[in-house]
């Protein structure tokens, strides 16, 4: 999983979606900030106004130490502005510093021991990670983790199927290789896995018995990624494909051969909704997609995702299990967006992949229509990107400060302040450009936009 890769598509409509993303980057950007607010705090920096949300104050309060807590009227953020500091950027504001004494120096963010400042600045990420831990760890903990054994937990509604297997079964072998553990059952499957029905021996209630069922990994949709061909064709999760162009399929994989084999032209699918049998035509998109390895590989894609027809049955997991499958999630997180990052700069793959303010909306949206515990999870993931990106050497990010730090400590002097407005001015056309590139790839991913700018003469690459 990396932070490239879309989560499920999103319903509800406009207002859902705003409202999803509204609380969700809310949440993440409190997580950022406070972490600032407390290091600070306990580290002797006096914070001035903690804010969420940038612009008119909506209300605010004054707590008994001084500070300001507001939440303002644009909720693309958020900021701690400490004593001396000029901005929400935490730059230097001299004027400010010349009329405060030595010992009221030592509590702004200028004054202090660089030990301070940097554990100030390096607590917002930190906390970004922490929390994203703390949420993997605790739907572990609520959830539970899935039995090493093939054992079936629940079955999933799969439309027009009537499924022999029953919760509590324990698969032992299919098609006659034994599957004695969930490893073992993937590797299987992944063999079998445009097979239209198997042979499974299962044990029930003790008692051994063969079972004849279709493909364990039916062509049901599981979720539908933003801004796809799916998404736009109005493929939702829940429905099952059960032909492409006219031609049953019985797994999903068939849609995978399909896809691979249409060159990119429209497919005709045809599914079943409920008791409805709909068909939607959709063209295939070039997508960045990163494989187990790590490398990624442009591939033709529909954006659906699917799985086995049942959930694997769960077990309690303890708090120090937990905690470091929490930790394995963040790392994994981390591992796979950097890899990512570092094939965007590389040139390997487009900057399609990059989402902004839209993208991350509808996909705020999506989680939040999929259930509390998806979008739950999707903070956590947000909260991983925040951290992340926020540790970009910019010199206006967290990333920066830190870098600036570093040459502090190193050159016993912070840098010329010469040098400090180049990094800033950089920093902000770098960040101003990121900002329109992913934008402009939310907007451009929409077929109607795309459409109409080629209409206009403008070429667009196809994301």
């Amino acid at each position: 999983m990396n932070l490239f890769e879309s989560l499920p598509d999103f319903g509800g409509g406009i207002p859902f979606t705003v409202v999803a993303f509204v609380i969700a980057l809310s949440i993440i950007v409190f997580v950022h900030e406070y972490g600032h607010y407390i290091i600070g705090r306990w580290s002797g920096i006096h914070a001035e106004t903690f804010s969420i949300g940038f612009g008119p104050v909506l209300f605010s309060r004054v707590d008994k130490r001084g500070t300001k807590w507001q939440v303002a009227a644009i909720p693309l953020g958020g900021y701690v502005k400490f004593l001396g500091d000029a901005n929400a950027a935490s730059l230097k504001d001299g004027e400010a510093m010349e009329g405060l004494s030595q010992v009221e120096r030592r509590h702004t963010m200028h004054g202090a021991p660089l030990w301070a400042r940097a554990a100030t600045v390096a607590a917002g990420p930190g906390f970004n990670f922490i929390f994203a831990l703390l949420v993997f760890a605790g739907m572990s903990l609520w959830f539970g983790v899935a039995t090493e054994r093939a054992v079936v937990g629940e079955l999933k509604p799969i439309p027009g199927v009537d499924l022999v297997l029953k919760p509590g079964d324990v698969i032992l072998s299919i098609n006659g290789q034994p599957t004695p553990d969930l490893e073992a059952l993937a590797k299987v499957q992944e063999g079998l896995r445009q097979e239209p029905s198997l042979s499974l021996e299962i044990e029930r209630t003790g008692q051994k018995q063969v079972v004849e069922t279709p493909n364990l990994t039916l062509p049901y949709v599981e979720f539908v990624n933003p801004q796809s061909a799916a998404s736009e064709a109005g493929i939702e999760s829940g429905d099952r494909v059960i032909a492409i162009d006219g031609k049953p399929i019985f797994a999903f994989a068939d849609i995978r051969a399909n896809v691979d084999a249409s060159g990119g032209k429209p497919l005709e699918l045809t599914i079943l909704r409920s008791d409805q049998r709909l068909n939607l035509i959709m063209s295939p998109k070039w997508t960045d997609t990163q494989g187990e390895d790590g490398n990624f590989e442009r591939r033709l894609l529909l954006g659906l995702s699917g799985g086995l027809f049942f959930t694997p049955e769960l077990r309690s997991a303890g708090p120090i299990e937990a905690i470091t499958l929490g930790g394995q999630q963040v790392w994994t997180t981390l591992t796979g967006s950097l890899s990512g990052l570092w094939h965007i700069v590389t040139g390997s793959i487009g900057t399609c992949s990059m989402k902004g303010m839209l993208g991350i909306a509808q996909t705020s949206g999506a989680a939040a229509s999929h259930g509390l515990d998806t979008f739950i999870n999707f903070l956590a993931l947000l909260s991983t990107a925040v951290g992340l990106l926020n540790l970009m050497p910019l010199r206006i990010l967290d990333g920066g400060h830190l870098a600036a730090f570093a040459y502090e400590a190193v050159a016993r002097r912070p840098h010329p302040q010469v040098v400090e407005n180049v990094l800033i001015y950089v920093s902000l056309c770098l960040i101003l450009t990121l900002f329109l590139v992913a934008n402009f790839n939310d907007l451009r991913a929409m077929s109607w936009v795309a459409n109409g700018l080629q209409a206009l003469g403008v070429p667009v690459q196809q994301c």
